[in-house]
């Protein structure tokens, strides 16, 4: 993490195994001086706890920063303190930010 502040986009994509594409269900943009791993993570675990996924959906989220290689996590990377820095937590939409557990 660096003290600098970057731009990122987040998608969060559900993978339709028919037509073996993913598909966006959710997007966003934020600045923060957060890692873009941990964003993507943090995007991933609210929007989960959001709106559970069927026991069939297959969901990611992808944190692009500007001037950076994109980053890709799945429900393998989630963890129970998944969102522990406040940054991460400041620049995820309300929504998401809500459904989060409190105390992170």
């Amino acid at each position: 993490m660096t003290c600098e502040d970057t731009r990122i986009t987040w998608e969060i994509e559900l993978y339709e195994p028919f037509s073996r594409v993913w598909i966006c269900k959710g997007y966003g943009r934020a600045t923060t001086t957060a890692a873009p791993a941990d964003i993507a993570r943090a995007v991933l675990a609210g929007y989960v706890a959001a709106s559970p996924p069927r026991a069939t959906e297959t969901l990611r989220a992808v944190a692009r920063p500007d001037g950076g290689p994109a980053v890709t996590a799945t429900a393998a990377d989630l963890a129970p303190d998944t969102v522990t820095d406040p940054a991460v937590r400041q620049a995820l939409p309300l929504y998401l930010r809500d459904a989060l557990p409190a105390g992170g």
